[in-house]
């Protein structure tokens, strides 16, 4: 499930596949739609010689990746020996249009003069809509292929070197009808040159090539979106008359302009981790709505596997993510993602479970009716004390009042009510709600760990806003859940935190005794536990249960944890955010050896590009769930952050 290239220009969003294949394309949200949604949608790039057709996913080809020109503007070297031609990709999306842009040069590997034809194909699920009520036409007049349905258009179209636009083209249904779809139409080298059609539609377009020995041409390839033809077919004029090479020199242009605060850090990064460093901050970018939302994932392909992709705004995600970013001095980002959140914060002053990028409700398996017996809202507690903690160091970090003006008493005030309401008055710890991993209703170490942090914060925001009722108010409860964490959530016995407590129907408690990654962390970061001596015990205690090796130093989320697990009696898969969990509290702890070693192992862990899958089988060692994930990528940056900060 890897995307090795994504391209963003934050409001249209492309993932590329292993393949070079075109096969995830969000638009007009970051995240939101993806009109390539499905294992049949990719976009199929095939080469016909010698008298047969090569797709890029078949059999013989061999693709390498990488961000070469410090823009987030992928390289994609594919060669085929058998069939011997080279494809050299260069592709963006563009900063100022939505467009995917494609510069593709072919190249003959042998001596003789060779026909060589590039077919590049489109199918889309417009709207990722059940519906088969796309259309697709041609427009000989503007030398384009158009996909639309409702409001939402895309326009294919090409040139070779000389300006000679494709030559021939079919369009067509797939996937119903018996039909695979009109790249079979590529198999002889021709295609049928049919005009329109309308239902579950794809089209190929072909471009004759006549190379000499060991010579090569140039096809440039681009697909426009927008939400109607007249958008679509202005930027289509606009890179034929602009040209596609001004428009990737308008593109790095912008991207080596927005590293600038980044590459200034990058120089105090080790060579080795410079490039995944400036990768993964890009690839952080690319995940950001221009309008708020922080996606967590773009990688669609899980869909092909599960009953919905990542492709949501997850509050507390967001918050990991934007930190290295605020670090490293950048703050359009966070300014957005308030207001994303303050728009989407509930009367109450919580958080939901997690969003689409338009700012509605994203799809959720917690229920309103819980185990114990009680009805409350699904939330995850943690989501809503994140985003109130960041916005108090993002705050102190930038100290410019109008945060204050725009946010306190819309955003700040409520989430804090909230987050000081929403105890037990018996425990004086949170009340239950789902964990971080989205799994168990119950009160958590990690959460009671947030929840008292971000009240503290808070707390301290009121003193500066002289708000004297709020900041006493807010400061007694954080006061109160941690005197009571540190009774109940540490067992002395076992030397370890507790993954949480579970409410019985009868009102009591029940510990929990799992030891879980986020328990240790959580307590440890946030400053839950005043006794250093028992932290550094209860993090040696899981230490020693998982059969921690810094030679390969993953960790598991959890004891037994099924997320993904290759068999029943398999062990559990390992988590990158874990293990740089883990580098981030040996720096603090001053062992910067042992935390230079798992930065190093994650990163051989990496795609050339830089891209961390969420997870890793660690008996196959092959990356498992989706790539990039975003919470991997920032917590590597953040764990080099703090490598420079010592």
């Amino acid at each position: 499930m890897a995307r090795p290239i994504i391209l963003s220009n934050n409001e249209l969003q492309v993932g590329l596949s292993r393949h070079g294949e075109v096969s995830d394309v969000y638009f007009p949200y970051v995240g939101l739609e993806n009109h390539t949604i499905g294992g049949n949608t990719r976009h199929r790039v095939g080469v016909w010689a010698d008298g047969r057709v090569s797709w890029l996913s078949d059999y013989g080809w061999s693709c390498k990746f990488s961000y070469h020109h410090e823009a987030l503007i992928g390289h994609i070297v594919a060669v085929n020996e058998q069939i011997g031609i080279m494809l050299e990709f260069d592709d963006a999306v563009d900063i100022d249009f939505n467009v995917l842009l494609r510069t593709i040069h072919v190249v003959n590997l042998r001596p003789e003069t060779r026909d060589v034809r590039l077919f590049m194909h489109q199918a889309f699920i417009i709207g990722d809509s059940g519906s088969s009520t796309d259309t697709v036409q041609v427009l000989p007049d503007d030398n384009a292929v158009i996909h639309y349905r409702g409001r939402r258009v895309f326009a294919a179209s090409g040139q070779v070197d000389g300006g000679r636009f494709f030559d021939q083209y079919a369009v067509g249904v797939f996937g119903r009808e018996g039909r695979e779809g009109t790249y079979r139409d590529a198999d002889d080298g021709e295609l049928s040159n049919s005009t329109a059609e309308h239902g579950r539609v794809d089209s190929t377009i072909r471009f004759k090539l006549e190379l000499a020995g060991h010579g090569s041409a140039r096809v440039n390839y681009w697909l426009a979106a927008g939400t109607s033809l007249r958008e679509v077919l202005y930027i289509h004029k606009n890179i034929i008359s602009q040209t596609i090479h001004k428009r990737f020199e308008a593109t790095a242009k912008w991207w080596r302009l927005w590293l600038r605060p980044a590459k200034k850090v990058a120089q105090r990064v080790k060579p080795e981790y410079r490039q995944a460093f400036i990768n993964s901050t890009m690839l952080l970018k690319a995940h950001i709505d221009k309008r708020g939302a922080v996606i967590a994932s773009s990688d669609g392909e899980a869909l092909n596997y599960q009953r919905d992709a990542y492709a949501y705004c997850w509050p507390r995600d967001s918050v990991y993510v934007l930190w290295p970013l605020i670090r490293m001095g950048y703050t359009e980002e966070a300014y957005n993602f308030f207001d994303f959140c303050r728009r989407a914060l509930s009367p109450k002053g919580y958080l939901s479970h997690k969003y689409r990028a338009d700012g509605a409700l994203g799809s959720s398996w917690h229920s309103y009716v819980h185990p114990d017996g009680t009805v409350s809202a699904p939330i995850q507690e943690d989501e809503t004390a994140s985003v109130l903690f960041l916005f108090c160091q993002f705050y102190n970090k930038t100290g410019d009042d109008t945060l204050l003006q725009r946010f306190y008493t819309s955003m700040v005030v409520p989430m804090a009510n909230f987050l000081a309401s929403y105890v037990d008055n018996r425990t004086h710890l949170p009340k239950p709600s789902y964990d971080l991993w989205e799994e168990h209703f119950m009160v958590t170490t990690y959460t009671t760990a947030i929840v008292q942090a971000a009240l503290f914060a808070a707390a301290n925001l009121a003193d500066q806003r002289r708000d004297e009722v709020g900041a006493v108010a807010w400061r007694t409860v954080a006061e109160d859940i941690k005197q009571s964490a540190q009774k109940r959530l540490y067992d002395p016995h076992q030397k370890a935190f507790r993954k949480g407590l579970c409410r019985n129907k009868n009102g009591t408690y029940t510990p929990d005794d799992t030891l879980d990654m986020s328990a240790v962390y959580g307590a440890f970061i946030y400053g839950l536990y005043d006794n250093q001596e028992d932290l550094h015990q209860a993090i040696q205690t899981a230490l020693d249960r998982f059969h921690f090796k810094l030679e390969t130093p993953g960790l598991p989320r959890y004891e037994d944890d099924a997320y993904y697990r290759s068999a029943p009696d398999a062990p559990s898969n390992w988590w990158f955010i874990v293990s740089l969990w883990l580098a981030q509290y040996y720096l603090e702890c001053g062992d910067e050896n042992s935390a230079q070693r798992i930065i190093s192992w994650v990163s051989s862990q990496a795609w050339p590009t830089g891209v961390l899958s969420e997870q890793i089988d660690p008996v196959s060692g092959r990356e498992r769930s989706v790539a990039p994930l975003c919470w991997s990528q920032a917590e590597f940056i953040s764990t080099i952050l703090d490598v420079i900060k010592r």
